[in-house]
Order: C-alpha cells, then sequence, then structure tokens
C-alpha cells in the first residue's frame, strides 16, 4: 500500500545473507516502507519502488525476510504490467533504477527488486475481485449468505465457483489493522460512481484475462485486489503490484476440488504454521523456523516459474 509507513517493531539487520528486509538507499530521500516495499523519491513526478523480502501475515511485518520474494514479486508484476497494457496504463515509466542509484552496494540492493514508477495518488479503495468462494468471502457467505452485501444462492461449497465473478471492494485500513469489505454503493459514495464503475469493470476484465492466461500452465486464481490511481492526463491507472502470490491466490487445477481448501502458491504455509502459535496476530511477530522460510521460498519461486516461464530473478 502506497505511502504506508512501516516501523519495524524490533531490532532487526537490513540485510541478512542475501535477503533485503529494508533496503537502505542514500542516493534517494525516503518516503516511507509499506508491508513490503520501500518507497523513495526520485523528483515530484516520480518514485522508485524497491520490493523487499518481508513478510507479513494478519497484517503484521513478520521479523524473517523471505530470500528473494521481493525479486520474484517484481518480476511476476512487470509481467503482467506488460500484458494488461491493452486492458488499462499501468505505473511503470520503462525507466532502469539503476540509472537513479549509482553505490555498488545500493545498486546490489535493488538489483531485480525496484521499478520507476509515476508518482500517482492511489484511491482509497482496493479492488478485489474474486472468483471462487474462500477467505473472508467464505466467511461472509457462512453467516448471512452474502459476500459484500451481494446474495449469493444458498449450499455453495468452500472453495466452489461462484455463479459469476464478484466485484467486492474493500477499504485501505491503517498499518496493523485490517482491511474493511464495502458495498460497490459506498465505494461509489467514496471515489464517485463514474470512477467506481470504470474500476470494477477494470478490474473484473483484468482478473478474466489473467484466470485464461494462467490456466495453460495448470493454475486457477480464487481471488485477486488491485490498487489504481486516477490520472488526469490517462484516467485509470495500474498500480502497486499486479497478480502476484501477495496480492492474489494462485491454485493447482489438478488438485482442486470443491468443499477443500486448495493448496495454494501464497504465505499461507506461514500462517499455517502461526497458527499452531501461541500468538495473538498482534505485532511483533513471531520469528519463523528455518524450514518455514525455505518451504515458502520454494512456493514463491514455483509460483514465478509457473506463471512467467522464468526459473530465476
Amino acid at each position: 500500500m502506497y505511502y504506508a509507513v512501516f516501523r519495524a517493531t524490533m531490532n532487526k539487520p537490513a540485510m541478512a545473507d542475501d535477503a533485503v528486509f529494508e533496503s537502505q538507499l542514500q542516493s534517494l530521500p525516503l518516503i516511507g516502507r509499506g508491508k513490503v516495499r520501500d518507497l523513495y523519491a526520485i523528483d515530484e513526478a516520480r518514485l522508485l519502488i524497491v520490493a523487499s523480502d518481508r513478510l507479513s501475515a494478519f497484517d503484521v511485518v513478520l521479523p524473517d525476510p523471505i530470500p528473494g520474494k521481493g525479486r520474484m514479486l517484481t518480476a511476476i508484476s512487470n509481467y503482467w504490467f506488460e500484458r494488461t497494457q491493452h486492458i488499462v496504463p499501468n505505473h511503470l515509466t520503462g525507466e532502469r533504477p539503476e540509472a537513479y542509484v549509482t553505490d555498488p552496494e545500493e545498486r546490489r540492493q535493488i538489483s531485480g527488486r525496484a521499478v520507476v514508477v509515476r508518482r500517482l495518488a492511489p484511491m482509497p479503495v482496493e479492488a478485489v475481485v474474486r472468483g471462487y468462494l474462500i477467505g473472508s468471502g467464505w466467511k461472509e457467505y457462512q453467516q448471512d449468505g452474502a459476500v459484500c452485501g451481494i446474495r449469493l444462492p444458498a449450499g455453495l461449497p468452500l472453495a466452489g465457483r461462484l455463479p459469476e465473478t464478484l466485484f467486492t471492494p474493500a477499504t485501505k485500513a491503517a498499518q496493523g489493522e485490517h482491511d474493511e469489505n464495502i458495498s460497490f454503493a459506498h465505494m461509489a459514495d467514496l471515489v464517485g460512481r463514474t470512477q467506481a464503475t470504470r474500476v470494477r469493470e477494470t478490474a473484473i476484465a483484468l482478473y478474466e484475462f489473467a484466470v485464461a492466461t494462467v490456466a495453460k500452465a495448470g493454475l486457477m486464481i480464487a481471488d485477486t485486489k488491485f490498487e489504481f490511481a486516477w490520472d488526469a492526463r490517462d484516467g485509470l491507472v495500474l498500480i502497486d503490484e499486479a497478480l502476484t502470490p501477495d496480492s492474489s491466490r494462485f491454485w493447482p487445477r489438478d488438485s482442486y476440488q470443491p468443499g477443500l481448501s486448495p493448496p495454494s502458491f501464497d504465505k499461507q504455509y506461514v500462517r499455517d504454521h502461526l497458527e499452531t502459535l501461541d500468538w495473538n496476530k498482534r505485532p511483533p511477530g513471531p520469528r519463523l523456523p528455518t524450514a518455514v522460510v525455505t518451504a515458502t521460498a520454494a512456493k514463491y519461486r514455483q509460483a514465478m516459474q509457473l506463471i512467467t516461464g522464468r526459473a530465476e530473478t
């Protein structure tokens, strides 16, 4: 999330082995740190965004980085940004990050994990698209038979295909808090009906394009979220990240079965581990065993390979 400020709750080295927990660039002024990304100002019109190896779970940044995660997220996002320009413009400028960072150590920190983007103000809502009934949508459905105020047929199973693709926006919570699902009407009140309608149409088009694309690799996308900005020149612009394991639930098609929660190529492995601990899901987050870190990195790498066809970042 842009401009969110991340403050570590414990002492943590910026670099650990080959992992980047927190970038430390002196070449550019730091604007802030989100859960994963560090933002630096190039000028009034552009930003340098560095995807760290931080991992958050239950909206808490954990103290152990996942080596290579930031590079893999960057590779996946760039893959989608390139392939979705026919649907919506994005924030990438196409410039090389190294053009603005000259120190060798700083270049090592940003290698493969930084992008130069247009400096745009994000909309105050996240555009969530759902194709299957899982996560918070499943919990809402169990309670009142609806998701974000949208009534659904009775008897749908866990992980079941929804009768139609749903657009279910959410408000952006403060750091450490949970996003809140809202109705489309509420979103229209926040950003205006014209912009809300454009966001809904574009988010669904992006999701359905991605679903068709990854099907060739044996993957399904249960749900995803996008962030947009509104630009006076281009109108709607896709920003932040796109269709990564951090923002989307990717499932392997060969093991999918309605009624069961499928394995996913994301941080669910970490969430499952954390659920076994005596932790109140508030900062500071617990340390992760080496085996959990290694397995999680492998999940991200597998996702990158399947989505982009690239074996390395």
